[in-house]
């Protein structure tokens, strides 16, 4: 029976996830923007965010290296390593990951603050002043992960390549000039505008589960602790879903970016 109402509240608070969508989409169209709200969380999504998801992405683009570069010298394709770790991180790594990181850092962190404000009813005084809740709070955090999380991504991508590049050179030998060679060749602006529509998709899907739970938790602050928890899951659920079915659109049927 515990799992049964665990499994039906969430299912409730997916659904109200969903409608808040829904409102931010609308109030978007026809609301106004808390200008400073807004710049004050494109900096804890963004420059707060930078180092550790630069250190993520260019540990990632070692290990992927590492994990490729002796197959591939086997085979005798040390030209192709660099354009296969640029695709790599263009397509799946840097998005994906990025996003993972920001569901963690921040998700978690909009569904703390939000899910205090309800539980210690300063959300209800948000009202009686007249102020709407979803202008005020949320719009803010899906802008700012919407604009940053992309940016984060495209250097994702940069310092990637660079880790890369600097494990092959100095430990197999292989040529800087090969390896970016090899990415350019690769690589193509589709691959990096795929990477941004990704990144816009998760930013959405990361602020509004954070803040949906946040704006649903109930039990003080035992509920904030469960909320934020099932905020990072359930954001983590979705990123990965939604990027099944993102890769699938963009790239199932398409030619090979290798023989092209």
């Amino acid at each position: 029976m515990a799992k049964t109402s665990s499994l039906g509240l969430w299912s409730q608070r997916l659904l109200a996830a969903i409608f808040l969508a829904g409102q931010v989409i609308l109030h978007l169209l026809t609301g106004k923007i808390h200008r400073r709200n807004t710049i004050e969380q494109m900096v804890t999504v963004g420059p707060e965010s930078l180092i550790i998801a630069l250190l993520t992405a260019t540990v990632i683009g070692m290990v992927f290296t590492i994990q490729v570069t002796r197959e591939f010298i086997n085979f005798g394709a040390t030209n192709a390593i660099g354009g296969v770790l640029a695709l790599a991180l263009a397509r799946e790594l840097a998005p994906v990951l990025t996003a993972v990181v920001l569901a963690g850092r921040v998700g978690s962190a909009f569904a703390a603050e939000i899910g205090t404000m309800r539980v210690s009813e300063q959300i209800d005084a948000l009202y009686m002043l007249k102020t709407d809740p979803i202008d005020y709070l949320v719009i803010p955090r899906v802008i700012a992960c919407c604009l940053m999380l992309p940016v984060l991504t495209i250097l994702a991508i940069v310092t990637g390549m660079v880790g890369g590049v600097v494990l092959a050179q100095n430990i197999y030998g292989i040529p800087q000039s090969v390896f970016l060679d090899s990415a350019r060749n690769f690589l193509g602006i589709w691959d990096l505008f795929s990477a941004a529509i990704k990144s816009v998709v998760f930013g959405l899907l990361i602020s509004v589960i954070g803040c949906s739970w946040g704006l649903t938790t109930t039990g003080g602050a035992k509920g904030v602790g469960q909320s934020t928890t099932t905020a990072v899951v359930t954001a983590l659920l979705a990123i990965f879903i939604s990027n099944f079915f993102l890769s699938w659109l963009m790239y199932q049927g398409m030619g090979s970016a290798v023989i092209s």
